[in-house]
């Protein structure tokens, strides 16, 4: 039997047609049509003062530590559950990345712990939308607020979801999205900034277009580009805007479609959570979520392996993550524990409990074994 993969991208049937109208238009590099579009679709749909492909979330972090102007020793508060990405980003900088637990409901930075690790070195606030459920952020924007923080959202996992009825990544002061494979929305790899500061807006161009104010110069504000700050090159190609593009375009049949597998799981497995074998995703009343994962919580290290195995035995790849960054060599090196007690017990208890299900388009018609073969394991 054919294994069940964990992942599959998912292609709509224009991708490769918008790649060729790139081609015939004679304009592959970065910043053409099809980048503009995206950038109107994005700042359409989530409601962002200005939003910038890139060419992945990571970069999107990079862009949103250097606006924030980030010095060494400078402190940013995030979880330690997380992608490195996260970390990454600030790291680089010079800064300290401050790993606060999640809360035990939706794995999500805990906003309640979040103002007794703030120093007077604290800068920002990185919340990170986990499985693409919202964090609270009223809470979150209300401790910026009061300690004048920026609020820098890691929504890789989060387009298509809202909290309160907005949009991830138009809340806080900068947010960075992900179009890598895994993800709801795909382009290979790719991301985007979103800026909803209007502070950092142009200098945003500029450190995207390698620190020149090209963009600028494109619009008739200069009559030539030249150096005039810091910046890299985060542009993403027109190849990836186009297939972007024609994914943007069925947005909302995919997230559809995502959510009724989502819910296929969610009602199959309410069973063996009654009866105490593991737990279920929650998602707040408050919050929509984009259905980007399906996870369980087993009741240890040891189920969660056996689980794994046994899917295995029976043709389907679950797989677990992420390892605590706090824990981690380089987050030893880099960051530092912002509790008095210097430990994370939400974040150590999940991460060795939680297993993840296939989720992708297509899996319609396998699915009843996915789930079959969890109810025989568990």
């Amino acid at each position: 039997m054919n294994m069940i993969p964990f992942n599959k991208p998912y292609m709509t049937g224009k991708e490769l047609w918008n790649i060729a109208q790139a081609h015939a238009k004679g304009h592959l590099a970065g910043d053409g049509g099809f980048t503009k579009q995206c950038h109107r679709w994005l700042e359409q749909h989530t409601g962002c003062d200005k939003a910038l492909l890139t060419h992945s979330c990571t970069a999107g972090l990079e862009m949103a530590a250097l606006l924030a102007d980030l010095q060494p020793g400078d402190e940013v508060i995030m979880p330690s559950f997380t992608f490195v990405s996260t970390a990454n980003a600030f790291a680089l900088r010079g800064a300290v990345p401050v790993f606060v637990d999640v809360r035990p409901d939706t794995l999500n930075l805990d906003e309640r712990l979040v103002e007794a690790a703030i120093t007077p070195k604290t800068r920002a606030i990185v919340p990170v939308h986990y499985a693409g459920v919202p964090c609270e952020m009223d809470a979150l924007m209300d401790i910026a607020r009061r300690h004048g923080l920026l609020v820098i959202e890691d929504a890789a996992q989060g387009l298509g979801s809202s909290y309160k009825g907005r949009a991830l990544g138009a809340i806080g002061d900068l947010a960075a999205l992900s179009f890598h494979e895994t993800k709801n929305i795909i382009a290979g790899e790719g991301g985007a900034l979103l800026v909803n500061n209007e502070r950092f807006a142009e200098r945003a161009e500029i450190i995207r277009e390698k620190g020149t104010n090209r963009s600028q110069f494109f619009r008739g504000q200069v009559d030539k580009y030249t150096w005039v700050d810091i910046g890299s090159s985060y542009l993403p190609s027109e190849l990836i805007a186009a297939f972007l593009l024609a994914q943007f375009d069925e947005v909302r049949d995919i997230t559809q479609r995502r959510l009724a597998i989502w819910k296929n799981y969610h009602e199959a497995f309410a069973g063996l959570e009654a009866a105490g074998t593991l737990r279920r995703p929650i998602v707040p009343a408050h919050c929509e979520h984009n259905a980007h994962m399906y996870y369980l919580l087993l009741p240890g290290l040891a189920e969660r392996t056996q689980l794994i195995e046994q899917m295995k035995a029976r043709s389907v790849q679950a797989v677990f993550h992420y390892i605590p960054l706090h824990s981690a060599p380089a987050g030893r090196r880099y960051g530092r524990v912002g509790s008095a007690s210097g430990e994370l017990p939400v974040t150590s208890d999940i991460s060795d409990r939680l297993v993840r299900l296939p989720l992708w388009l297509g899996l319609e018609e396998r699915q009843a074994e996915v789930i079959d073969a969890v109810l025989q394991c568990s």
